[in-house]
């Protein structure tokens, strides 16, 4: 049994039991559970969804200038460089985030502002503003506050993407107050303003975010407070809804998609330091995909869950199934993590197009003319089902975030309600239509005319190399690689990580030293990389020791020896093969000759090198795996 197959076995018997009747009837009872698929239901006036960045930051940005009393920040990154408003805001404030907040603070006596980032993991440093407590802590207005959330378990993350105005307002959802994530629906490849805090264009970026008022904003401010306290071990006094405001706090300019409506809270929260685990989230999407009859429409950064494959895999094999749509990026950001969370994602892939055995699964990404080989980063996190049930927040469908990351979603459930209904629809379509390019009322049409979503789809699906559109994804992996990247217990886990079991799936037991010698031993060599860059800095040593005048020295002192050896070549040549054979790295090896000779006799030499001593071990390795593969045969005969 393989690894999916194993995941969608580990269902629990009354989960699977309950969603069969969830999906056989639908009851007349509400879908939301506090306690159990949510952790609480409120009454929000005005809602609306705010699609790519510049709708949301937009509007945020306009919100945190009416703000009296309170401004709560939750992100998994934060970077003080950052414009809301790149293209210009024109209301006499400063541009970068940073300098923004501390304007707004300085001139607001009455209001604070609360800064929540993950402290992140060294391995996200090169993404990361540097010193972010000197930027956004030290170096700001004494009227804001801002601490490093490092309150998780091994492997674990601060993830939720939160801010709370004066408890009246709040916004919810995937985009965080970083780098490189404004963008508008036409995703236009030279859109001057997609700039980073550099200077340097970034690849279109796609997600969508949450406005919520009313009692709901007032429960999402109470958990920011108790998520603050957590942090940082003292609790906060300001209750803003106990303040009269003197205006309302909806920004002006943003008009509202859905009024009266209730609102449920889900939250993914791991078991640490004596706290139970949450794990709201991940029922809430197992109880939906149970419930859908017509269809799934699904944006994520990330779809790797085994538990939400195997719901999925067993809606697909249901006679009566819904239709399954699902948008993704075309590749994962990175080499890392095309190798990690693409592989798994290609196996999730394969799972479920086995059990497609009527034809109602898509995988899809965005496609847009001339960015060549940049891609539309979907980085959403959203769920629509059956035109009644819509889910957006900051999980992705990864195990981590069903229980290892702090996550935060919001969901709406039209039940018998029309209007609710129509507004769902009409957001899945308005999304639909940005991704293949045509208008909402197209979408509509040929929903209505084909009698299904994934047929709309296919028919209005263009040529992508003229038009914007969604294309198939059906991403593969070589078996080679496959059977190289472990399972997802390790990159993408669904538990805490115990650092001593992390630690003997690289080293051995028995070969491990004791953690106080290890200690040690790195003090050490931090100690000597200081004490070698002090001495290149202060003293003639840098003006010796530096690649330049390294590669000068050592290149007249080679070549004049070996100009006066006649088969000098053949023997640089030559040298090659006893150094592959004892495994010294070819790149170790073509750096030194590149310093000794340069760049064209470099090239040279490394070519012929590399050519013969892969030859040689070639015909040295032959008669062994020759020998291996006649024992395997012989074992293959007996057995």
């Amino acid at each position: 049994m393989n690894q999916d197959e194993t995941h969608a076995d580990e269902l629990s018997t009354r989960d699977k039991s309950r969603r069969e009747r969830m999906s056989a009837e639908r009851s007349d009872e509400s879908f939301f559970e506090p306690g159990r698929n949510c952790a609480s239901v409120r009454h929000a006036q005005r809602f609306s969804l705010l699609i790519d960045g510049e709708d949301y930051f937009r509007v945020l940005r306009e919100a945190i200038t009416r703000a009296e009393r309170t401004v709560f920040i939750i992100g998994w990154d934060i970077d003080s460089r950052m414009k809301l408003r790149p293209e210009g805001a024109n209301d006499g404030l400063p541009d970068a985030l940073g300098d923004f907040l501390h304007a707004i603070a300085a001139k607001k006596r009455c209001l604070r502002i609360y800064i929540l980032a993950w402290d992140f993991a060294m391995l996200y440093a090169f993404e990361r503003e540097w010193l972010p407590v000197y930027k956004m802590g030290w170096h700001t207005h004494r009227r804001i506050a801002f601490q490093m959330d490092g309150k998780h378990p091994l492997g674990g993350s601060q993830h939720q993407k939160i801010v709370v105005i004066d408890d009246r307002l709040a916004f919810v959802g995937g985009l965080d107050l970083t780098r490189s994530r404004w963008d508008t629906t036409k995703h236009a490849p030279d859109d001057p303003f997609r700039r980073d805090a550099n200077g340097a264009p970034y690849q279109p970026f796609h997600d969508v975010h949450t406005m919520f008022d009313g009692d709901a904003a007032r429960e999402v401010g109470m958990r920011t407070r108790e998520r603050w306290a957590r942090a940082c071990g003292r609790r906060l006094a300001i209750r803003s809804h106990r303040v009269a405001i003197t205006h309302d706090t909806w920004p002006p300019s943003r008009g509202v998609d859905l009024d009266n409506v209730r609102i449920a809270l889900s939250l993914t929260e791991p078991s640490y330091l004596g706290r139970a685990p949450v794990q709201q989230i991940r029922t809430q999407y197992l109880d939906a995909i149970a419930r859908a009859r017509r269809s799934i429409y699904i944006e994520n950064q990330y779809f790797t869950s085994g538990s939400i494959g195997g719901a999925l895999s067993e809606s697909l094999t249901r006679e009566d199934g819904p239709d399954l749509a699902i948008v993704v990026p075309r590749n994962q950001s990175g080499w890392l993590q095309e190798m990690t969370m693409g592989v798994l994602r290609a196996r999730l892939h394969k799972l479920l197009r086995h059990a497609d055995t009527h034809g109602r699964y898509r995988l899809m990404c965005r496609s847009v003319p001339a960015l060549g080989e940049e891609i539309v980063n979907v980085h959403s996190k959203l769920m629509i089902v059956d035109d009644e049930l819509l889910i957006v927040g900051s999980a992705n469908l990864n195990n981590r975030s069903m229980v290892l990351d702090s996550e935060c979603n919001v969901s709406i459930d039209a039940g018998a309600d029309a209007r609710i209904r129509r507004v769902i629809a009409a957001m899945r379509d308005t999304l639909l239509a940005e991704h293949l390019g045509w208008e909402v009322s197209d979408i509509v049409r040929e929903r209505d005319a084909r009698g299904g979503m994934n047929a709309a789809i296919q028919a209005l699906q263009r040529d992508r190399d003229e038009h914007r559109t969604l294309v198939d994804l059906d991403p593969e992996v070589s078996p080679e690689l496959d059977q190289l990247i472990p399972p997802d217990v390790l990159i993408d886990p669904e538990t805490p990580i115990a650092a001593d079991k992390l630690l003997d799936q690289f080293v051995p037991k028995e070969k491990t030293r004791p953690l106080i010698g290890r200690y040690a031993a790195l003090g050490v060599l931090a100690l000597l990389i200081v004490g070698v860059a002090a001495s290149m800095h202060w003293t003639p040593l840098g003006d010796y020791l530096n690649l330049k005048g390294l590669t000068n020295a050592t290149r007249h002192n080679a070549t004049r020896h070996i100009e006066a050896f006649p088969l000098a070549p053949l023997l640089i040549v030559f040298c090659y093969v006893p150094a592959v054979g004892i495994s010294v790295p070819v790149t170790l090896l073509i750096a030194m000759m590149g310093i000794v000779f340069g760049a064209t006799s470099d090239g040279i030499y490394a070519f012929v090198g590399t050519t013969i001593a892969a030859a040689v071990s070639f015909w040295l390795g032959n008669p062994v795996r020759a020998r291996r593969g006649a024992q395997a045969r012989r074992r293959a005969r007996i057995a």
